[in-house]
């Protein structure tokens, strides 16, 4: 695990977080329209998640996230694969980014980035959409026990920090931080809310009151929001500033609408417009910026030449 830190990344200005997974897999070939959706690259192309890794370090990306948000034990299990299998996957998703880095590294010196090991919420287990609607519901022991293996998996491996992403329920996120924090005391991690407007979780939960939540806890590293429009954004890390002093962290959508009758992504007069909103962002105190579903390299790189 290397030396640095988000508060060492911090002090050379905001950091730039990486892209959407799944787009860039599809232009390489790799199906992603089933239940695992990204995660089932890790059956027969591990070389194109490495691939896409190293194309968001060469944009300006410092924070990689692995390919692990919706691949639970579970999830593999039900697509056929054997547990076993399944747990060998998720910890092979982590040391490919490593491998990703290490080798990117060797060719630039100065290189530094991070590992972050993405966790999904249990919604996006479900495969229904719903993370973008909170319309689950498991006790803390249920939430806890759906998502021990997975982290026990990662950590594993090694990471620099976790990704507790696209969460759309406060309780979940209370859970989940309970267990890291017991389990894993030493494991730093950032919480990314998934948010039906700039001031509200899905579940109804004020963003603020749960943000101040996440800003108490040790080892949290940042909090925020993701997959949610470039438009909410910059009042969203208005409502996060007033609650919070810690960094705040945002990686939206591309701009496209998703259109859940054809299950495709549709351009909008928004779509890839970066260079009109990070400056923005960065005005309303983001510290880490990057892109959710359908960002590419090409934006990654508009928000780094932004960033400097």
């Amino acid at each position: 695990m290397q030396a640095v830190t988000v508060k060492k990344l911090l002090k050379q200005g905001p950091i730039v977080l990486d892209g959407a997974m799944a787009t860039e897999l599809e232009k390489r070939g790799v199906q992603t329209d089933s239940a695992l959706w990204s995660a089932t690259a890790m059956l027969d192309h591990p070389e194109a998640i490495a691939a896409v890794h190293r194309s968001y370090f060469d944009a300006g990306a410092r924070i990689t996230i692995t390919n692990t948000y919706q691949a639970s034990v579970s999830a593999f299990v039900q697509a056929g694969i054997a547990a076993p299998h399944a747990r060998q996957l998720i910890q092979d998703a982590v040391s490919i980014a490593k491998q990703a880095r290490t080798d990117y590294a060797t060719s630039h010196p100065d290189f530094q980035a991070l590992i972050a090991g993405s966790i999904g919420s249990y919604g996006a287990y479900l495969a229904d959409g719903s993370e973008y609607t909170g319309k689950y519901q498991l006790d803390e022991a249920g939430y806890q026990d759906f998502h021990r293996e997975r982290l026990e998996l990662i950590t594993q491996v090694g990471v620099d920090l976790l990704a507790l992403e696209t969460m759309p329920k406060f309780d979940e996120v209370q859970a989940l931080v309970r267990l890291i924090n017991q389990k894993w005391p030493e494991q730093h991690y950032w919480v990314s809310f998934s948010i039906a407007d700039p001031q509200t979780l899905w579940d109804g939960t004020p963003l603020a009151e749960a943000a101040a939540w996440v800003a108490q806890q040790p080892n949290v590293e940042a909090v925020g929001v993701n997959c949610t429009t470039l438009e909410n954004i910059a009042p969203a890390l208005t409502t996060l500033r007033a609650a919070v002093d810690i960094p705040l962290i945002v990686y939206p959508n591309s701009g496209d609408e998703y259109d859940p009758i054809t299950k495709t992504w549709q351009p909008t007069a928004r779509s890839h417009q970066f260079d009109s909103y990070v400056p923005k962002w960065l005005a309303n105190g983001a510290q880490i910026i990057g892109g959710c579903c359908r960002t590419t390299p090409e934006d990654i790189a508009t928000i780094a030449r932004l960033v400097k």
